[in-house]
């Protein structure tokens, strides 16, 4: 039986001769999501064991930016001259999640936002009172806050009052994960957390209904941990299984850069669907072309082989890899003028060729092989709404409206294939309430059975509307919820 131990099966739990050990409250996965949800059912008087399939805890969160999307007023915000509140937030992640947006999630995130904001700082994570006024990925200095995805940007500007709303935990540079993942582990460790690494779950084990343990591999042994009062899957996504990818999200798989560590294999997934969960949204995921940095380069005007614009290009930069992706067999190109010629000290972070060169606009039309007289009627336009101050096609935020007028000109490549970066990771997973309970297709309880982070479907839904921090903000704060709930469970 332990040889034939996979996460797309169960074992029953008259199967298990022997328990290698007992604890309250098992979490599968080490990352932000499971550590989180590790120090809330400690926090709760619970015994917990966390393992990770890796040689360290981390996941993917370690690996990122590590900007967690927080409003409402928070201390930062307030520090940096900020006003925000609660409903305009709520706003925002409501129409930046599209059609499939989890309501009772988003307005208990939102209505706890600045709860959870205290609640990271109590772990030790700091946040410097500085704003970073360029859009970025992320700040390249160590100031906490800035804009990070498309609230300034039509049409989410018109539906919610513009907010910096990503935090970044004080580092400098691009990797506020790493200081972020330290203080939750040293804070798990300190509430006796035990955390063992390199110890991959294989199969959940079942009583009836009811999850009450899971075989694992450590040493190259199978061994049996038993959980008194819940499993919590906190395994990451799927974005490393191309098999999974193809299966339940095609679109992401024509992205070229899988964005996640090596063991989100959705393996947490598979053990939650095997074990009876449903999963929702599976079809989502991120999906970026970073064609800024330099900030400058949101002047420019972004065509497609008809030589014509199809997108506000102040837009983050997951909405237009989310455009492009939609048409894969299309050409697209970033114009730009003398003017960014400077700017270019280093290629554009996204690592695009460039596509063509022209003393005029034409001579640059000619060489891209688009339609004639397509670029420049398209460029002659731009130029005309931008000296007048407003975008009447597409709604670029006035403050990036400026003509492309100074020849010479250059246009890079950002069609798919062609080697730009396009990075993907997923959001669908097991659908869960906000506690963390995963449900069955028919929306009633597994009992005993939990999931957070990237083995659920959280905040984040739709590539179109993304915002950097969403993700870390989903499993930092619903791996808590998830970990009170277990912790809770009797």
């Amino acid at each position: 039986m332990n040889d034939l131990a996979t996460p797309d099966s169960t074992i029953d739990f008259s199967a298990v001769d022997n328990w290698h050990t007992e604890t309250d409250v098992l979490i599968i996965g080490g990352g932000g999501a499971g550590l989180c949800a590790a120090i809330e059912a400690a926090d709760a008087g619970a015994n917990v064991i966390v393992l990770e399939a890796a040689s360290e805890t981390g996941g993917s969160t370690a690996m990122a930016g590590g900007l967690i999307y927080m409003g409402g007023g928070t201390p930062t915000q307030l520090a940096c001259g900020f006003e925000d509140n609660i409903e305009e937030m709520y706003a925002y992640l409501m129409q930046a999640a599209g059609p499939d947006a989890d309501a009772d999630k988003v307005r208990l995130y939102c209505d706890r936002t600045l709860e959870h904001y205290d609640w990271l700082t109590r772990q030790g994570v700091v946040f410097k009172p500085e704003y970073y006024p360029y859009k970025h990925t992320n700040t390249p200095n160590e100031a906490a806050l800035m804009i990070t995805g498309n609230e300034e940007a039509w049409p989410y500007s018109t539906h919610a009052r513009p907010a910096p709303r990503g935090h970044k935990p004080q580092i400098k540079g691009d990797h506020g994960g790493i200081p972020l993942m330290a203080n939750l582990l040293r804070s798990a460790r300190e509430k006796g957390v035990q955390i063992l690494c390199e110890a991959r779950a294989l199969s959940l084990v079942k009583r009836g209904q009811e999850i009450v343990g899971a075989a694992v591999r450590i040493d190259m042994q199978v061994r049996h941990f038993r959980a008194r009062r819940g499993v919590i899957l906190a395994a990451g996504g799927f974005i490393m299984n191309r098999d999974m990818v193809e299966t339940y999200a095609p679109r992401l798989a024509r992205g070229n850069y899988p964005n996640g560590n090596p063991n989100d294999t959705g393996d947490g997934i598979r053990l939650g669907m095997a074990a009876g969960g449903a999963v929702t949204n599976m079809h989502e995921g991120f999906i970026c072309t970073p064609f800024y940095p330099p900030h400058q380069f949101l002047e420019s005007i972004i065509v497609d082989e008809t030589g014509k614009r199809f997108i506000n290009e102040d837009v983050y930069h997951g909405r237009l890899g989310s455009a492009i992706l939609d048409r894969p067999d299309g050409r697209y190109y970033l114009i730009i003028d003398s003017r960014h010629f400077k700017v270019l000290e280093r290629p554009p972070m996204g690592g695009y060729p460039v596509a063509g060169t022209g003393e005029s606009i034409d001579e640059l039309e000619s060489e891209l092989a688009l339609p004639q007289g397509a670029l420049s009627t398209t460029l002659n336009t731009y130029n005309r709404h931008a000296r007048a101050g407003e975008d009447h096609q597409y709604h670029k935020h006035a403050k990036y409206l400026t003509p492309l007028d100074q020849p010479p000109y250059a246009a890079f490549d950002l069609t798919v294939g062609n080697g730009g970066i396009f990075a993907t990771m997923t959001f669908g997973g097991l659908d869960t309430l906000p506690t963390g309970e995963v449900l069955s297709p028919d929306k009633t309880i597994l009992p005993g059975l939990y999931a957070a982070g990237r083995n659920s479907a959280g905040l984040p839904r739709c590539a179109e509307g993304y915002s950097s921090g969403m993700s870390i903000g989903d499993a930092t704060f619903f791996g808590r919820l998830a970990g009170l709930s277990a912790a809770m469970r009797t």
